[in-house]
């Protein structure tokens, strides 16, 4: 088969505006597969942003596509495939890939199949489904069906919800409790404050205090029986942002085990979830990263049938008199977290681990063992950073628990 490269895939003008975008310009090496909106392979980030902004449909093109031996996604979590995997064609029908750009991120579905057609059919599919729950979903829509319900706040009486938003509210709702409180969907007007805090720069506790009114789990009731949602207080802005990820990826799994493809992983910038181990391997073999990812993974294990999410706040934060407050905030106090810290969790669903990295981010190693001692289904790994100095923690599970979540097909 014959093996094109992005030059001859792009007409010259579109190549040279590339060229002159691209952060690698010299050192081009990538082969891509471009079908339909969606990048089959990436290795460049600029040619990422460069596609995506281009007009109409993509070009196609059938190309070879070698994956890396180690190949890293965003956040602290890379997915390394062994060497059997380590050069992929057509022809070898093993491992294909398909990315897609949605909730903010890079959604990428892997999976171990000889029908390229189902692959095709299932991954749209998956896609689908994934917009459907952004637009549930989404903090920046203003008409996804969160924000809309948050704009109805104080409701005089129940609202009635999706099922998929009632199945996020639900579950969120779990791990708040779990937490102790510091995992809090109810956070939104904080949320938004500080994203316009790291915009200039400064904060301002006066505001804290005045959205924080609005903030608290016991300010939204469920009611089970009506698939119903009551707000309390004025003011309020659900957000979904710690779970609704997972809960997607875990969807768009779903969607492909029944199609039959059974041997499968789905990742959105760093959260995963997998199905059944590839052919010849023992799992979908996952690197953990410390607080410096460009650092060799700390850990490398095996999984299958479960999931992993990592959190961390290595480039969003803000400084403020002297003190660094993460991205990651504290629903009980309303301020970001003030220690750097990167935190992997394995769970036996995406929507699990995610929202509970944003948990075990907020708790901290001195909060975190006595609350996991009660969530056996959960294994953490952290590393954070306390005066300066990195201090390191595992859940007394982790090896037990990967070892249980080994190949399973």
């Amino acid at each position: 088969m014959e093996t094109l490269q992005l030059s001859e895939i792009l007409d010259r003008a579109r190549w040279e505006i590339f060229r002159r975008a691209s952060y690698h310009e010299g050192k081009l090496k990538a082969y891509w597969i471009l079908r339909n909106d969606s990048i089959i392979y990436w290795r460049d980030k600029g040619l990422r942003e460069f596609i995506y902004c281009l007009p109409g449909p993509s070009r196609g093109a059938i190309m070879t596509l070698p994956f890396s031996k180690a190949t890293f996604v965003w956040g602290a979590i890379c997915i390394v495939f062994s060497a059997s995997a380590a050069h992929l064609c057509a022809d070898e029908a093993s491992l294909l890939s398909v990315t897609q750009p949605h909730m903010g991120t890079i959604v990428r579905i892997v999976a171990d199949t000889d029908d390229a057609q189902l692959f095709q059919k299932a991954t749209d599919e998956a896609f689908a489904r994934v917009r459907a729950i952004e637009q549930i979903c989404s903090d920046y829509r203003s008409d996804s069906e969160v924000l809309l319900l948050s704009e109805k706040s104080p409701t005089p009486e129940p609202i009635s919800v999706s099922d998929d938003l009632w199945n996020v509210l639900t579950q969120a709702h779990t791990v708040n409790r779990a937490s102790n409180g510091a995992f809090d969907v109810t956070v939104g007007p904080l949320t938004k404050e500080w994203r316009r805090f790291r915009r200039r720069g400064q904060l301002d506790p006066l505001r804290i205090e005045e959205v924080r009114t609005g903030v608290g789990a016991q300010h939204m009731t469920l009611d089970e029986k009506k698939h119903a949602v009551s707000l309390g207080v004025g003011d309020m802005r659900i957000d979904l942002g710690g779970i609704a990820k997972g809960y997607a990826i875990d969807a768009a799994l779903q969607v492909l085990t029944q199609h039959g493809i059974t041997r499968a992983l789905v990742d959105a910038g760093g959260d995963i979830a997998v199905s059944g181990a590839p052919r010849g391997e023992a799992g979908w073999r996952v690197g953990i990263a410390g607080l410096d990812p460009k650092q060799p993974p700390i850990l490398v294990a095996h999984i299958s049938q479960c999931a992993v999410a990592t959190s961390g706040d290595a480039f969003q934060f803000l400084e403020h008199e002297g003190k660094r407050y993460s991205h990651i905030l504290d629903p009980r106090t309303g301020y970001g977290v003030d220690h750097r810290g990167t935190v992997t969790v394995f769970a036996q669903t995406a929507t699990t681990a995610d929202a509970w990295a944003s948990a075990i981010s907020v708790l901290g190693p001195a909060e975190t063992p006595q609350v996991l001692e009660k969530e056996p289904g959960i294994a953490t790994w952290m590393e954070v950073l306390i005066d300066e100095k990195p201090v390191t923690w595992a859940s007394p599970n982790l090896g037990t628990w990967l070892s249980e979540h080994g190949q399973k097909n």
